[in-house]
């Protein structure tokens, strides 16, 4: 493997943060392999999201606004990439850990009898080799693996893996139409979860909360209210979602989803490092626990010791008289 191809994730004129992250890997692991950074963006929107990414330390854009790509299911994005990947030689695919991303990396192992690495939190090239660095067994475990005897390798990366590094002046390439294709598969209507992985994993502030709590009534009644006064999301511990409070898409750890908000408020969190490791790069961590020689209290930026269910609203209506004031 030489080169490395971002698949880029986007809706409605957005590109998901991922995808720059992803875009900054591809340049180091371009790098280290002797090889060019490349992204493919397609369907609605692909070129001026293709300028956006211009931004970032890409090689190559691959664009494409082929209207078959938003009505069809996923099939025309894989001939897309296919082609791509195809041009540039044996090469490392990242797409982003997600429903997407996941469908469309299993599409690709199949079409370029590739090798797969699945929820990945770390990529890197040791010794010209790709290593990815993954948890297993339910996090039992971290596993380090190789790909080996394989032109092409695909990864899914959690989101918030990486950080993400504006430079660069890639070069945006216009992709022609894959030629001879049909599709039948039509994408009549598509339906989001309300706890949708967007906001929690792209939210600038994240209000999460575990055992402290006590129940599933505090999420509502005392969590979202702050993070809806912060234009935040709510989160949780693998604790939390274990016991039925809240589902397993706020599961935030490292078997969950890895956040990196600006401002991250763990609420009743002890803090092991099943949890730390989903959420240890947001910009500023405050925690709030009666107990002041929680783990959690060795990496936080601020530590409240006292009764979160009076600290909690004090602190929500403390920010909403902020927001009045300077209305």
């Amino acid at each position: 493997m030489q080169s490395v191809i971002v698949v880029v994730e986007h809706k409605k004129g957005h590109t998901r943060k991922v995808t720059f992250e992803l875009a900054t890997r591809a340049r180091k692991l371009a790098d280290a392999l002797g090889g060019k950074a490349h992204a493919v963006v397609l369907g609605a929107g692909a070129a001026a999201l293709g300028e956006q990414l211009k931004q970032y330390p890409l090689d190559l854009v691959h664009v494409s606004e082929d209207a078959d790509v938003d009505r069809y299911l996923v099939d025309p994005t894989i001939d897309y990439v296919d082609a791509v990947a195809k041009s540039a030689g044996p090469s490392l695919i990242l797409t982003a850990n997600t429903m997407f991303g996941r469908d469309v990396a299993g599409r690709l192992i199949a079409r370029l009898s590739a090798g797969y690495n699945a929820d990945a939190t770390d990529v890197r090239v040791e010794g010209g080799q790709v290593r990815v660095i993954a948890p297993k067994l339910g996090g039992a475990t971290m596993t380090t693996s190789a790909f080996k005897n394989c032109d092409y390798g695909v990864v899914t990366v959690r989101p918030n893996a990486f950080a993400a590094a504006p430079g660069g002046a890639a070069q945006v390439v216009e992709l022609a139409k894959p030629a001879g294709k049909t599709y039948t598969m039509v994408v009549e209507e598509e339906v989001e979860e309300a706890s949708g992985e967007i906001g929690l994993e792209e939210a600038a502030v994240v209000i999460s909360g575990g055992r402290g709590l006590g129940g599933p009534e505090p999420f509502t009644t005392l969590l979202k209210p702050l993070a809806d006064a912060l234009g935040g999301a709510v989160g949780a511990t693998r604790a939390a979602a274990d016991a039925g409070w809240v589902p397993y898409s706020l599961q935030i750890g490292q078997t969950g989803k890895t956040v990196s908000p600006q401002l991250y408020v763990a609420v009743g969190i002890s803090g092991a490092i099943q949890h730390k490791v989903g959420m240890r790069t947001a910009g500023t961590i405050v925690a709030i626990n009666k107990d002041p020689g929680v783990p959690i209290a060795e990496f936080a930026d601020l530590l409240v010791v006292g009764d979160l269910f009076k600290i909690i609203p004090e602190l929500t209506k403390m920010v909403h008289d902020a927001k009045a004031a300077h209305v």
